[in-house]
This record gives C-alpha cells, structure tokens and sequence, in this order.
C-alpha cells in the first residue's frame, strides 16, 4: 500500500435521494465522497487498501448492506462501516455489529450525529489501515529468510543465547553467529528487542486469522 492513498467516505445507496443529501453533508465538512446506488459497482471498484470508511444502507434490492459487508470482510478491507437504515430493530442493530460495523444509524439521519460518526469511523480507519502496512511490511520482512535462517530468528527472538541455539539446531556456534548476522541483516534490524518486536507482530497477525 501507498502512502499516497486518499482518504474516502463511500456511500452505497439505492436511493438517489438520500445518496445526493448525504453526499452533500459529507463533502461540506472537507471530506471527498464516493456515491453508489448498486453495492455490485462499489465491490467492483474495491482494491481491498482503501483509507476513510463506508456508509452503507441495509435494504437494497439485489445485495443487502450485511452481503456487501461479508465480502469486504472477506477481502481483508480494513474501511470501517456505518450501516445505515429506515426500519432499524434491534436484531439488525445486533447483527451489525457483531458483524464489525462501528455505528449503526436509523433514518432520517441526524446530520451532527452522522458527521461524528464519520470522524470516529475515519481516525478507526487510519489507524487500521496503519496496523495493516505493518503487517504486511512484518510478512514480506519475514518472507526474506530461508527456513534455517526462520529457526534461528524464533530461537534468538525467545531469548536464548547462540550456545544453546547451536546445541538444540546440532550446528557449530561460527554457523549459528553467521546465520544470526543474515537475520539481522535482512530483517534490518539493530538488537534482539527488534526481532522481538516483529516476533510479535508476526505472531499477532496469525491470530488474526480466521
């Protein structure tokens, strides 16, 4: 992903009036805005790395809000979501969340409580989208290393001495020394609280995973 990734509040409707009030709304706060009335033309312009967040409606004729937020969950898209509704219950309310969405508003919505919605959607966003750069950055990192040179990075990174990592892995302590130097070096890292630190990260990324 890019630095140079523009912040973006899309807006996916079926109902061109509220698409154009809403829009209107979003762009008079200093924010750029992406209107939809089909969730298909939306999903088909998602790369999966967009910065900012969604507002979705619930009820569309062809593929409902809930669909439309599986599939960008399915995607690894990291765009928070406003689902947004005329008949709101509390059984969608419930499954809106449970879903990953971070607000859930009935209409007619109020346009203060929306415009605070979207600045805590958007600061989620980026930091989401931050948390995402470093994983990826973590995983091709990590990428670079041979197998042997992964044993040695997990055995150094638990803290144990080159002596030990060179009786538990039957190698001399000059080829322990050598490979570590490798790990240090493409891994750009400075000290063992480095290779600690993407231990983790790695680690965390792996649970992440559904």
């Amino acid at each position: 992903m890019s630095n140079s990734v523009e912040e973006i509040v899309y807006l996916v409707d079926d109902d061109a009036a509220v698409r154009d009030a809403l829009s209107l709304l979003i762009r008079s706060i200093g924010i750029k805005s992406k209107a939809y009335g089909d969730p298909a033309a939306f999903l088909e312009d998602i790369q999966g790395d967009e910065i900012g967040c969604l507002v979705l409606d619930i009820r569309m004729p062809a593929l409902n809000g809930f669909a439309v937020q599986e599939r960008l969950s399915a995607m690894g898209s990291c765009l928070p979501i406003i689902l947004i509704t005329g008949h709101g219950d509390i059984a969608q309310c419930r499954r809106a969340f449970q879903n990953g969405a971070v607000d859930f508003l009935t209409k007619p919505i109020d346009e203060n409580t929306l415009i605070e919605s979207l600045q805590k959607a958007i600061q989620h966003g980026r930091e989401q989208w931050a948390s995402k750069r470093r994983t990826n950055d973590v995983r091709a990192r990590l990428q670079k290393l041979t197998a042997r040179e992964r044993s040695i990075f997990d055995l150094v990174s638990d803290g144990l001495p080159n002596k030990v990592i060179a009786d538990r892995l039957r190698l001399s302590l000059r080829t322990v020394e050598t490979y570590r130097a490798s790990v240090f070096e493409k891994l750009d890292a400075s000290s063992t609280a480095d290779l600690v630190k993407l231990k983790v990260l790695d680690s965390t990324w792996k649970k992440s995973i559904p």
